[in-house]
């Protein structure tokens, strides 16, 4: 009985496995979402533009309060630029992240509750040499002034 032996040739050298580059590849064309500069968009156009299926956008709706497209007189679903925004980021959270949609949904809060944020109080800088001089000079113009009258 003959074993046949199996020769062995080296493979390109790479830094990714030929697999997880396709999927890099793939990773990197979904990613790339090009809005066009639209008012409204219908669920159809999402649902193209995302490709992602009609009853998923439905779905997130129920799911992610951030998410609340309008309803025109007929019913239907009308986007704005900033619900497409949304469902781009919920996608990359759960699809590319590995997000779970509860974890997606506090993800998506705590950006809102940072964005929100106050901003810092504006407290007096020291008083520098300049601005005692200008403050010296000024009060001896009020002085002058204020004698006159």
């Amino acid at each position: 009985m003959a074993v046949a032996k199996k020769s062995i040739a080296p493979k390109p050298a790479s830094s990714k496995p030929a697999a997880s580059r396709g999927a890099a590849a793939k990773k990197e064309k979904e990613a790339e979402i090009l809005i066009p500069d639209k008012l409204y968009f219908r669920i159809g156009e999402v649902s193209r533009l995302c490709r992602l299926p009609a009853y998923v956008l439905r779905f997130w709706e129920t799911e992610f309060p951030q998410l609340h497209p309008v309803k025109g007189s007929t019913g239907q679903r009308m986007y704005r630029r900033r619900d497409v925004e949304t469902v781009v980021k919920i996608k990359q959270l759960l699809y590319q992240e590995g997000f779970t949609i509860p974890g997606a949904r506090q993800h998506l809060r705590s950006e809102i509750k940072l964005s929100k944020g106050q901003p810092p109080l504006p407290f007096p800088k020291p008083v520098t040499p300049d601005l005692q001089r200008l403050r010296a000079g000024l009060q001896e113009i009020l002085e002058i002034v204020s004698a006159r009258h």
